[in-house]
């Protein structure tokens, strides 16, 4: 490709609302043009970009067995409705009405139209297991769209869906589209983990999450250096506190603490370490009857480490409080502890409540809580003697760097990244809300076991991104970059060796199939240079007149600092062995 019959369009200035390396960049760089809030043209330089992330993905979803459709961006509202999704998706779902007043929506993902495909196609235990894919637009109705193509509202996403006749072959087809994943991670050339994660509202058991590690990733990724341990913060756990619960060695007293509401407050009037002080946090279920009417309300006190900070992935999974809560209100919170928040504890409470204990205080001697009194603390607290034994510990908590790792191995390491990538084993979640069913080899019908595989193609190049940037611009991998090689001649017009020595280097990569492109807009060497290292094109080779008559080239990898002299006639050799590594 010529530069001069591309589309080139670089700015030296990012707009004042892009806030990220990726976003600022990729509209530097003219990879994309903002439309709307959270909407973009690709521009030919990003859509490059985005087809070779494409190329890698289809490549190997179909290596992996899936066949590839493409299902409709608008979508009929029954179907979501027979999956309950229409309703309880909330305000993300883009619901339209056409000119018939008849509901649709505007795909945020397809369980549901690929689920009608197959009640409807597979109807035999014979034809399974299959695997559809599509790579598709998407739209979420982002509240606050933000960081460019991190969080857009449109966006395109591979999205893959398997079929299986019982839950042991989906764990298989999990399994190799785990495989797969790992495999197209690894060509895109970024540094990733697969981490433990969860399944959120699609729904499902075993599922994983593909993280590009990059500091300003929204994410924390938990891992142990020492083992294969990873999770996200959602889902990761340290290992359990062993017991038994240490004796007491204080009394119980009510001390003192006069405006101090806050644990670390409290801790440093006392002077005791912070995990010496356990959080109270009251949160309210609400019982609804057939008109929505509230008809009961219960009322929940989950006590925590003052140093710790509850995970509401894992609150939503306790029993009780798996069909939703929310914090209860102050009014509430008065009602059942006569106090208002900051001096809450579970001693002297004036209603009982339900009491949820995070798993590290229920191991806990001697700690300090609120008194139910304003200005008031309670020292000295104990299991056993103050309070009778928790009946309901559980792990409510997020981990915190220097855990002990949950296999015993190490301790845990935190660090930031972006899903770019979400696996799941959905089990009959869809088939059975929707009676999708195939003939068993015993002639019964029998619901699918499903599972759900995405790839956040638009995302992934804002990723790369995040993950790979200098001061000068983007640094793309090879494998994604919107050229692998750029040759830059210097004042062709003025030296038609120059001119003629670059298009011959240029034709020689074409020939051995390398991406390559030749710069012949005439810029002066210092823009060209500064464009294509905004760009991020991983290759340049330069050809000056002065380099000529000693018979070389200047090749320079963009991580490089400087250039490297090539003879001219190693010049196609050496790129060669250079994108071999």
């Amino acid at each position: 490709m010529k530069a001069s019959q591309f589309f080139i369009s670089t700015l030296k200035e990012a707009p004042a609302d892009a806030e990220v390396a990726s976003h600022q960049l990729m509209t530097r760089a003219g990879l994309i043009k903002k439309l709307g809030a959270g909407i973009y043209t690709y521009m030919p330089m990003g859509l490059r970009v985005i087809r070779k992330v494409e190329a890698i993905v289809r490549e190997e979803m179909n290596r992996a067995g899936a066949v590839e459709l493409s299902m409709p961006v608008v979508q009929p509202a029954e179907l979501w409705q027979e999956s309950g999704r229409f309703q309880t998706m909330g305000p993300e779902l883009l619901r339209i009405k056409d000119r018939h007043e008849r509901d649709y929506i505007v795909q945020p993902t397809s369980e549901e139209v690929v689920t009608d495909i197959a009640r409807q196609e597979l109807r035999s235990y014979k034809q399974l297991p299959k695997n559809f894919y599509q790579i598709q637009t998407k739209f979420r109705d982002e509240r606050r769209p933000r960081f460019g193509l991190m969080r857009g509202r449109e966006f395109t996403m591979k999205d893959a869906y398997s079929f299986d006749r019982d839950l042991e072959a989906a764990k298989k087809s999990y399994d190799a589209m785990a495989a797969a994943y790992r495999k197209i991670f690894d060509r895109f050339g970024l540094r990733y983990r697969a981490v433990a994660a969860d399944s959120g509202a699609i729904g499902g058991d075993l599922s994983e999450e593909f993280q590009v590690i990059a500091a300003t990733g929204e994410d924390a990724i938990v891992y142990c250096p020492a083992s294969d341990y990873a999770a996200n913060m959602e889902k990761a756990s340290a290992l359990a506190p062993q017991g038994p619960c240490p004796a007491a060695t204080q009394a119980l007293a009510k001390t003192p603490t006069p405006g101090k509401s806050t644990c670390a407050d409290v801790a440093q009037l006392l002077g005791l370490p912070l995990q010496n002080t356990v959080k109270s946090l009251v949160l309210a279920t609400d019982q609804a009857n057939d008109k929505g009417e509230i008809v009961k309300t219960q009322v929940w006190l989950l006590l925590l480490r003052g140093d710790h900070d509850m995970n509401e992935i894992k609150v939503s999974k306790v029993p009780g409080l798996d069909a939703g809560f929310r914090f209860a209100t102050v009014p509430e919170i008065i009602e059942h502890f006569g106090c208002k928040p900051g001096y809450l504890g579970p001693l002297n409470m004036k209603k009982p409540v339900q009491l949820v204990v995070d798993r590290d205080v229920a191991v806990m001697a001697d700690w300090v809580c609120g008194a139910n009194e304003e200005d008031f603390h309670m020292t000295g607290v104990n299991w056993g003697r103050d309070l009778p034994e928790p009946d309901l510990v559980v792990d409510i908590r997020n981990v915190v760097e220097g855990d002990l790792s949950p296999d015993g191995k190490g301790v845990l390491a935190i660090e930031r990244g972006i899903e770019v990538g979400h696996i799941f084993v959905l089990g009959t979640k869809y088939s059975a809300a929707m009676n999708a069913t195939f003939l068993a080899d015993d002639g019964k019908p029998k619901h699918f076991e499903m599972g759900c595989y995405g790839i956040g193609i638009t995302r992934l190049p804002a990723a790369a991104i995040e993950q790979n940037h200098d001061a000068r611009g983007i640094i793309w991998p090879d494998a994604i970059a919107p050229f692998t090689v750029v040759v830059c001649p210097i004042n062709p017009d003025r030296s038609p060796e120059v001119k003629a020595a670059a298009f011959q280097l240029y034709e020689q990569l074409l020939a051995a199939g390398v991406d390559a492109l030749i710069d012949d807009r005439g810029e002066r060497p210092g823009a060209m240079f500064a464009d294509w290292e905004l760009i991020g094109v991983p290759h340049r080779i330069a050809v000056g007149d002065k380099g000529l008559k000693d018979g070389v080239l200047e090749y320079q990898h963009r991580r490089d600092t400087e250039a490297t002299r090539v003879p001219v006639g190693e010049a196609l050799a050496f790129v060669q062995q250079r994108l071999s590594t």
